[in-house]
């Protein structure tokens, strides 16, 4: 595992597709639980969230499917910290299938740190103790190498656009 393990899940037969394997969307819905697992891991919990109004705000994914997930499967998910600032964490995700050493998806994403105040929504710094609570996450997933792609530009080469 390329990461500090954080989150897995049994696949729901719900979950499963026409093609046998885990639908693409639910590869998306265990990286949004083991965001929920990151914010619990930080001090972004329940408590928190209560106490402050502050939470986190998913801004941007990337998913890279990588070998499929089936039906008999447990989902293990582990995180790194690529990069954090006083107001976003850059978390990296990497979901293995249980007893296979090869990472079945990886994913990226920004999250936002924001306090919620009726309708109004607006960026706030993390508090000191979240700071250290990232700090200590980051620098425990530094040395630790990505085994699955990270994000880049989705394109089609110039050559093979069609009008």
């Amino acid at each position: 595992m390329a990461g500090i393990p954080l989150y897995q899940t049994a696949i729901l037969p719900e979950w499963i597709d026409y093609n046998g394997h885990l639908r693409d969307a639910y590869y998306g819905l265990i990286v949004s639980h083991a965001t929920d697992a990151l914010m619990d891991r930080i001090g972004v919990d329940a408590a928190y969230r209560q106490r402050t109004g502050c939470t986190l705000y998913t801004v941007e994914t990337h998913i890279h499917y990588l070998h499929e997930v089936k039906r008999a499967d447990t989902a293990i998910v582990s995180v790194r910290i690529a990069g954090a600032d006083a107001k976003r964490i850059h978390a990296t995700f990497e979901l293995q299938r249980a007893g296979d050493t090869a990472v079945a998806a990886s994913a990226e994403s920004m999250l936002l740190h924001v306090c919620q105040q009726g309708e109004n929504v607006g960026t706030t710094p993390f508090p000191a103790v979240i700071a250290a609570a990232i700090a200590q996450l980051q620098a425990a997933s530094a040395g630790m190498q990505p085994a699955g792609p990270g994000s880049r530009r989705m394109e089609l080469p110039a050559t093979t656009r069609h009008a």
